[in-house]
């Protein structure tokens, strides 16, 4: 499928969250606007398709803005912002990203997320949340462990099951092999690492798999497309094809209380590690 791809230039980079990002981080970072793996097994479930503010009407995966000012916006806001943060009485932490991957495979091309995460050495966050689908954040390791070492840095790897493909679906962006083998790389180098299952899939061996994580990973989390979409009761994921691939699946997968099932797995593997919805992405397995 082609990809209407434009280079353009952005007034603002640093987003102050609202709604579910809110006592996530005080702000977000999208180097991107749209994002290409909406046209994986990801971007089906994706929950920025159903956002028209972010989309324009466009078909998600079908579109990608190269925001080229993205590195020199966040230096020319970043203290502003830091002050900002702080007269709420909070840290300046940033999510990267929330509504695109920074490591969408055009990312080898214009390198724009290694240009801010450079900008952030300069001028580091008091914690970084980094979240991607993709082993090509490997590609900034180095970087990574130098933010590491300046201020309190998370990547989030999504890995939603240990099932590579759902059936009438596209295939996954990157496998699951390969997330796992990038997770172990990024915490074998000293970075914090979560194994974000999010929305959850249906996970065959739910054994195995987080006792996987937790060979590989510091920490998961783990959260369903009901209440995880924006909608309380999962409507807007209810339109889409997944829940039906889910359900041939394992039965029952779209119901709330698999995912009840699936934490009380986790929580064998990796006791104390284990976030659940927004409370996960909040960290609430961090210690205090």
């Amino acid at each position: 499928m082609a990809i209407d791809l434009n280079q353009t230039t952005s007034r603002s980079i640093l987003t102050r969250t609202s709604g579910f990002l809110r006592s996530v981080t005080t702000h977000s970072l999208q180097p991107y606007r749209g994002c290409t793996y909406g046209n994986a097994l990801c971007g089906v479930g994706c929950y920025v398709q159903h956002n028209r503010l972010l989309t324009h009407g466009q078909r998600w995966g079908s579109f990608l803005d190269v925001r080229e000012n993205a590195a020199d916006l966040y230096r020319s806001q970043v203290e502003r912002e830091r002050r900002w943060a702080e007269t709420r009485g909070g840290a300046f932490s940033v999510f990267m990203s929330s509504s695109t991957d920074p490591y969408v495979p055009q990312e080898r091309r214009y390198r724009l997320s290694r240009r801010i995460l450079q900008a952030m050495l300069e001028s580091p966050p008091d914690e970084l949340v980094l979240q991607t689908h993709s082993h090509l954040i490997l590609d900034d390791l180095s970087t990574l462990q130098a933010l590491s070492q300046v201020c309190r840095l998370r990547v989030h790897i999504s890995i939603e099951s240990d099932q590579q493909d759902l059936p009438g679906l596209p295939p996954a962006a990157c496998s699951v092999d390969r997330r796992f083998a990038a997770a172990h790389t990024l915490r074998q180098s000293g970075i914090f690492v979560v194994v974000t299952v999010s929305p959850l899939l249906p996970i065959v061996d739910a054994d195995a798999f987080f006792a996987r994580i937790a060979s590989q990973a510091d920490a998961t989390v783990i959260d369903h497309f009901i209440g995880g979409d924006g909608s309380p009761d999962g409507r807007r994921t209810a339109a889409t094809s997944l829940p039906q691939a889910m359900e041939q699946v394992i039965a029952g997968s779209t119901r709330l209380s698999y995912r009840d099932e699936v934490v009380d797995i986790a929580r064998k593997h990796l006791p104390g590690r284990v976030g659940v919805s927004i409370d996960g992405f909040a960290g609430s397995y961090l210690p205090a």
